[in-house]
């Protein structure tokens, strides 16, 4: 067990946890807080979540520019969910500190694309892309391994919630159910593109073997972050679907997942 919780402390497994708080921005055992204390659905969400957002352009230049992703990306994964984890479960005024701060990040990640356009982290529709991203990857991970029989006002719900964090760090349009979801992230679809390093920070992030999770684990959850992608994301990054392998891939996410739910309940 301390590999898999070095896997959440950017590599310290006797890092001390994020604490889950009564006072917190949600309410115990509301929908986003179900959603996101699911282990294995956040990881097979998050890295979904990565590939959509490197379709838009203002996003991957971002990343280029400014990150140092191929030395530090198991990092900056856990940098992530650290984020999600302090705006979800800890006390609220943790949770504002954490928007602030990344925040005060955004701007000044801005520059211009290759063709001249200018970008800006602080751009509330690329923020959209971003959110709705991740939105959509977490929803969909936890609906297929944990809880596919969700009720569809929790969903919404769960959408209306996360919207809240989405707005504080500027993102619009922000969607607060399904069908608002589905209609956003069919509008900022036209701006999605594929390029050259689209492509490679894709083929990176497959090839990427951080310590602390097991091979195998890493396998299926790449396997799975894969398979739930739209087919012309897929498309787009030159992925391509998981064949009969993925049955055991999926089979191997539900055991962890089941095993790690237990070790990490709230």
């Amino acid at each position: 067990m301390g590999n898999v919780r070095a896997a959440f402390n950017e590599g310290d497994a006797s890092a001390t946890p994020r604490q889950s708080s009564d006072d917190a921005l949600f309410e115990r055992d509301s929908p986003i807080r179900m959603v996101h204390a699911d282990i294995i659905g956040m990881m097979v969400g998050g890295i979904r979540s990565l590939f959509l957002q490197m379709l838009h352009p203002h996003a991957l230049q971002g990343v280029l520019d400014f990150s140092n992703f191929r030395e530090d990306m198991h990092g900056r994964l856990s940098r992530t969910a650290h984020f999600i984890t302090d705006t979800t479960f800890a006390q609220r005024d943790i949770a504002m500190q954490a928007i602030e701060r990344v925040n005060r990040i955004h701007s000044s990640v801005n520059g211009t694309l290759p063709d001249g356009t200018p970008y800006s982290a602080r751009d509330p529709r690329t923020l959209a892309w971003v959110h709705v991203a991740e939105a959509t990857s977490f929803l969909a991970a936890y609906l297929r391994h944990v809880r596919p029989d969700m009720p569809g006002h929790e969903q919404d719900e769960y959408y209306r919630q996360f919207a809240l964090i989405a707005a504080a760090l500027g993102a619009d349009p922000v969607p607060t159910n399904r069908r608002e979801a589905e209609a956003v992230f069919r509008e900022l679809r036209d701006d999605l593109r594929t390029s050259p390093e689209a492509r490679e920070v894709a083929q990176f992030v497959v090839a990427i073997r951080p310590e602390g999770a097991p091979v195998a684990l890493q396998k299926a959850i790449m396997a799975e972050s894969i398979a739930l992608l739209p087919p012309f994301a897929r498309s787009m990054l030159g992925l391509e679907r998981p064949g009969l392998g993925g049955i055991p891939a999926r089979a191997a996410t539900w055991g962890a997942g089941k095993t790690l739910r237990w070790a990490f309940r709230q």
